[in-house]
């Protein structure tokens, strides 16, 4: 059961909501007591903001400190959200994917179907390039931050269990019920058991180092003998859910 200050904050939201969900550490499996909660979704924009003049927001973000809970919430107009989902970004896809629903529709529901049919194997490219940005940032700080080091672990495993899957597996704990790495238990329980900003003492960084090169290389061998997709399927589906959603959300309204 969520807590109800998450589900205040959606029914404080400006525009109806196809869904919400979490992403952050509480997705990964690694959230710190005072991890905020990372609240993703879509929400549809009246009628008169997508055809007339005056353009609607198509980001509503909002964060900060709500009823004593650190919340960062970040939703996107159903055109925007939809138009990303074929472009191999794999953060969209695990939004709509993540298991911690706060709010959903049957929209959802169909979208969620749709979203397996825009995973491609060029995905690949959107969990390397995370990994290296995540891998910057673990050694420009010093001491380093486990954080960063755990993103750097969960992008690359996400990334390559999707290659030879073909599903989308962001939490950290499961997808190592499947790797064994023995240090990823330690590391977790280090955040977990500390704080958002933790710092790494005496990092091995010649080890890290290695093993960050080495599942880089088994991601880029997996992205090869993938049998995902060259190219998405799903883009006409995507197109006529958009369009059904709109005309029927909006089918009372007047212009």
């Amino acid at each position: 059961m969520f807590d109800p200050r998450l589900l205040r904050q959606i029914e404080l939201h400006p525009f109806p909501l196809l869904f919400v969900t979490i992403s952050g550490a509480h997705l990964y499996g690694f959230p710190s007591p005072d991890s905020d909660y990372d609240l993703r979704g879509v929400h549809l924009l009246p009628l008169r903001e997508v055809v007339g003049l005056k353009a609607g927001q198509e980001t509503v973000e909002k964060s900060g400190v709500h009823d004593g809970l650190e919340i960062d919430l970040v939703t996107h107009d159903a055109h925007k959200f939809f138009g990303l989902l074929p472009k191999k970004n794999g953060y969209v896809l695990e939004q709509v994917l993540s298991p911690l629903v706060v709010h959903t529709t049957p929209e959802h529901a169909e979208l969620k179907e749709i979203a397996m049919d825009c995973v491609t194997r060029h995905h690949a490219h959107h969990y390397l390039g995370f990994a290296e940005t995540q891998w910057k940032l673990f050694q420009k700080e010093d001491p380093p931050h486990v954080k960063q080091l755990l993103y750097v672990y969960r992008v690359l495993l996400t990334g390559i269990h999707l290659m030879r899957t073909g599903e989308i597996q962001a939490n950290l704990v499961r997808l190592n019920g499947n790797f064994k790495l023995p240090y990823i238990p330690e590391l977790i329980g280090r955040k977990v058991d500390g704080t958002e900003k933790g710092l790494l003492e005496q990092a091995d960084f010649g080890f890290h180092q290695r093993e960050y090169e080495r599942l880089r290389a088994d991601l880029e061998q997996a992205y090869e003998e993938s049998k995902l997709p060259e190219t998405p399927s799903g883009v006409a589906a995507l197109d006529e859910l958009l369009v059904r959603i709109r005309l029927g959300k909006n089918s009372n309204e007047i212009l």
